[in-house]
């Protein structure tokens, strides 16, 4: 247990609503520099004010390429990533497009992945959505080989705005399947330490939850 003693050094602060206004994402910032967050995660429309008010610190800015659905075309994604990138981004969580996996459309999933792989190179590191509430274990299986095979860093389990978000087992599943090939963000529903720490042990090594302050208080 004790490794994961700073639970704020797993934490992607994260405030996806769309409402969410500007002074909310000054109170996100002002947290995570206060309490030492892995990352604020926004839309990208907020990525340059966090890059303004997040520079001077470790706190990374992380947003979202084709979010919520991944039913985006791969030209689109590409664009949503180099866009944030040129205004600060480090970190892009981008979903796959679920459908062609769940049709045994790999190569194009693949494909898709790949493209945002590529367009961030040595710029940011990519977390692959793969919004485990609609997938079956096989499919999550798929789902997490075919974003190793693409390059990315990790593998998350939800966007948090669909039917399910993050459990111990899926996390398992995915670490289990990417092994040290990559690595596990778990992301919907991680609302306590309890939470928390159960998705630390089963595997993930970053956590998304906008409830990040209550966790580490």
């Amino acid at each position: 247990m004790t490794k994961f003693t700073d639970l704020a050094k797993f934490i992607d602060h994260t405030t996806l609503l769309p409402g969410t206004t500007r002074s909310e994402i000054e109170l996100l910032c002002k947290e995570a520099k206060k309490l030492g967050f892995a990352s604020v995660c926004v839309n990208p429309y907020w990525v340059e004010l966090c890059h303004e008010l997040l520079q001077d610190t470790d706190v990374n800015v992380c947003t979202v390429v084709g979010f919520p659905l991944g039913a985006n075309t791969t030209e689109t994604k590409v664009y949503e990533a180099k866009d944030a990138m040129k205004h600060g981004a480090v970190e892009i969580d981008m979903v796959i497009n679920i459908g062609e996996l769940k049709a045994g459309n790999d190569d194009a999933v693949k494909a898709d992945i790949a493209a945002v792989v590529k367009a961030c190179k040595k710029k940011a590191l990519v977390k692959v959505i793969i919004e485990t509430c609609l997938l079956t274990d096989d499919e999550k299986v798929r789902a997490c080989q075919l974003a190793v095979d693409a390059g990315a860093e990790f593998v998350k389990t939800s966007t948090g705005f669909s039917t399910g978000g993050a459990t111990p087992e899926d996390v398992k599943l995915m670490k289990d399947t990417v092994k040290d090939l990559a690595q596990v963000k778990a992301s919907g529903g991680v609302r306590s330490k309890e939470d928390a720490m159960k998705m630390l042990e089963m595997g993930a090594a970053r956590l998304g939850t906008s409830a990040g302050s209550k966790i580490v208080r």
